[in-house]
């Protein structure tokens, strides 16, 4: 079995950490720099940062805190969030991120993603997908814009494309999930992890250790990310981690 990851998340709105449900109800959460620090003394795996309104405002992501939290970190780190050309992917990577995650401007221009992958290899691109449950489709649509927006996308056909396209690595948020606490949408986590051949991270949805082992299990997700639990003290990395062992769960 591959070594599962779990992922800290960094969801940034004016230069400090915020948390809501279903992308709504922002409240503060506390300063990124700090965090990263923390999550990276207690075992996190990875970390991921989020610019959650740039692309919705229409500006780019914050480098200089980017560069901040990259200072504080050895553990890898990966930066999404108003990214839109190759030269955005550039200096965010030269601010000390090792991935980028795009989401909206490769929905809106999939080209971004094989740029990308070309010039930094596949491994730098992770390709974030906001999903929600659509009736009329009967399956998941994806959303831009921070959730704002649907597209004509479903979720396993775009994460398909994206993967053919050279993204390395799939983000795939449930919106419906998201900040709930009830559980990962393992129905979805499933649908893309057995549609791509690439890592899926799930994410939206945690609210305990066994949430983490059922999106490993029954999701057959790769990694998993969670904000509100971590940030909030409610659990940590560690008791994670050491839930996942006595379960015989490969973790690092």
């Amino acid at each position: 079995m591959i070594t599962k990851r779990i992922i800290p998340c960094l969801d940034v709105k004016d230069g400090r950490v915020v948390k809501g449900v279903q992308f709504l109800g922002l409240r503060d959460a506390g300063d990124p720099v700090e965090l990263a620090a923390f999550y990276d003394s207690e075992g996190a795996d990875e970390l991921v940062f989020l610019d959650i309104s740039a692309s919705h405002e229409g500006r780019k992501t914050m480098v200089d805190v980017v560069s901040e939290v990259a200072a504080a970190l050895a553990i890898p780190f990966t930066v999404g969030g108003g990214i839109n050309t190759l030269d955005d992917m550039k200096k965010i990577l030269r601010a000390g991120a090792d991935k980028v995650s795009v989401n909206t401007a490769a929905v809106l221009r999939p080209e971004l993603i094989t740029e990308g992958a070309g010039f930094f290899g596949t491994q730098c691109i992770v390709t974030a997908i906001d999903a929600k449950y659509d009736d009329e489709l009967g399956s998941w649509r994806v959303y831009t814009h921070g959730g704002r927006k649907p597209t004509s996308w479903e979720v396993t056909d775009w994460a398909k494309e994206a993967v053919a396209r050279g993204a390395g690595e799939i983000l795939l948020t449930s919106m419906d999930g998201d900040g709930s606490k009830a559980g990962f949408d393992n129905e979805l986590n499933c649908a893309v992890s057995e549609a791509v051949s690439v890592p899926v991270i799930a994410s939206g949805g945690a609210g305990n250790s066994q949430h983490f082992l059922d999106a490993f299990q029954k999701g057959k997700a790769d990694a998993a990310l969670a904000a509100s639990i971590f940030h909030y003290k409610e659990t940590s990395v560690a008791e994670v981690k050491r839930f996942l062992r006595e379960q015989g769960v490969r973790v690092r």
